[in-house]
């Protein structure tokens, strides 16, 4: 016969459907009160419900003797419910100081690391964790501490993908109470008792001083209020994922991520939404997002009411550059700045281009008597030259300092960046752009232009054409 909690539990589990008939749900069990209780609940609803329930323990190393008698009971109390149990032994402390982070912040990866091992190998289709309602008000609590917009106020969701929390319904004094009434025997685990982790100091002393001295329901209210936050945030994703189809195009190129967003589009966006998405249009260009705050999101909005080529530094490597129609954002890929240097020309014959993966074939010709004009190839990637204007080597590289082109027959030279700014060129599109060069003149920009000051005349005698295809 299932008691109040147990039954709060089960509505709690249909209501947010985490558990559905056939899935093998690995559970974290540490021994501690809270996972003992989870386990305890899964057992209970397993056959009534239809799924399997796997146990997961991982030993930290950190705790010594106490950390083995926790092994053990764990062990012990899943041959007593008949539940299959995996045991991980990881030394937090070493991974802690290799990865540079704290004993908490270690801790819960490789807990993580060990859930998704399981539930790889062992047919899992969800991981529960025993996070209650208080571990909700905590998070919270930290994150406005830490300084946390909207999303941080939501706290911990009822379920995310394969992970589940079917205690978020019930606070640490109703899963106490459970046990004792149960009459269940737990582990004691000395370092929750230590205000060394900042999840502790938030727990014995912020939450109690605030349900002592200002509210007996702090945590409940808390709680209630990240359930709140929940439901406007999915409200402002759906909102922000139409904005990001209207206005916003990612393409994954050789060269790295690439983020383009209309400025013309961005007008009709409501200025609360813009916000999330120059966040999410950064997150997309970094492929991470922790370290992406507010004064980043100020400084690309921004950047809309700037001259064009104006260009600002965002985390992980990723730089906003003011185009034309809006903003392009791009983290170059790693190692792609090998390569880049000029490429001298075979003549006749091919050359590879390295930092755009294009092959340039060159072959001379002899101008013959016959010889019409019309002939000569209007492709945008194959063009002939007056090869004996050429003074020094040919090469293919990006743009330099000082070049230039001839614009008509009189000689007149036009400063490339010129060129490139008359035609609206984007300046990242400008820095990745191929140029055939004879010295700092730039004979050929593939695909645009080339210079006038060498097309065949009555004078040529030999004919060089060069074309580009891609690939080596």
């Amino acid at each position: 016969m299932m008691d109040k909690t147990e039954k709060k539990v089960e509505q709690f589990i249909r209501k947010h459907r985490m558990i559905v008939e056939n899935d093998t749900v690995v559970t974290g069990v540490s021994g501690g009160p809270d996972s003992v209780c989870l386990l305890f609940m899964l057992c209970g609803l397993r056959e009534k419900m239809g799924f399997r329930v796997i146990a997961c323990h991982v030993n930290h190393g950190i705790r010594g003797k106490e950390a083995d008698e926790d092994e053990k009971y764990v062990e012990e109390l899943c041959r007593r419910l008949d539940v299959p149990c995996r045991i991980f032994h990881e030394n937090v402390e070493l991974i802690s100081r290799k990865r540079k982070q704290s004993l908490e912040e270690a801790g819960r990866d490789v807990r993580r690391n060990a859930f998704e091992s399981v539930c790889r190998e062992d047919g899992g289709t969800k991981i529960a964790t025993a996070h209650h309602r208080d571990d909700n008000a905590e998070t919270v609590l930290l994150n406005i501490a830490r300084g946390t917009g909207l999303q941080g106020l939501c706290g911990i969701r009822p379920s995310r993908q394969q992970w589940i929390r079917p205690l978020l319904c019930l606070s640490r004094k109703e899963i106490e109470e459970w046990l004792g009434k149960k009459r269940i025997r737990t582990c004691f685990d000395a370092t929750n008792q230590e205000d060394e982790y900042t999840r502790n100091r938030i727990r014995h002393n912020i939450l109690p001083a605030l349900e002592k001295q200002i509210n007996a329901g702090a945590a409940e209210h808390i709680h209630e209020l990240s359930l709140q936050a929940q439901e406007v945030w999915d409200y402002i994703r759906g909102k922000t994922e139409e904005a990001w189809e209207m206005c916003a195009a990612q393409e994954n190129t050789a060269d790295g991520i690439v983020v383009t967003v209309s400025g013309s589009r961005m007008e009709t966006v409501d200025p609360a939404i813009k916000k999330f998405l120059i966040r999410r249009c950064i997150r997309e260009a970094a492929g991470r997002e922790r370290d992406i705050e507010s004064v980043h999101i100020a400084a690309v909005l921004e950047l809309f009411g700037r001259q064009t080529g104006k260009r600002i530094d965002l985390p992980y490597g990723v730089k906003a550059v003011r185009t034309y129609d809006g903003i392009v954002l791009r983290r170059d890929a790693p190692g792609r700045t090998a390569g880049t240097e000029p490429v001298k020309l075979m003549v006749p014959g091919e050359t590879y281009f390295p930092a755009t993966g294009q092959k340039i074939c060159c072959m001379l010709l002899e101008k013959t008597d016959d010889f019409l004009a019309k002939e000569i190839p209007q492709k945008s990637y194959t063009k002939c030259f007056d090869y004996d204007i050429i003074k020094y080597s040919l090469s293919a590289r990006f743009r330099s300092s000082g070049d230039y082109l001839a614009i008509d027959g009189d000689g007149n030279r036009q400063k490339l960046k010129s060129y490139f700014i008359n035609e609206k060129v984007p300046r990242e599109v400008r820095d990745r752009t191929l140029l055939i060069a004879d010295g700092s003149h730039i004979v050929w920009i593939p695909g645009m232009r080339m210079s006038s000051a060498y097309r065949i005349g009555d004078h040529t005698k030999r004919i060089l054409m060069i074309k580009i295809t891609e690939g080596q």
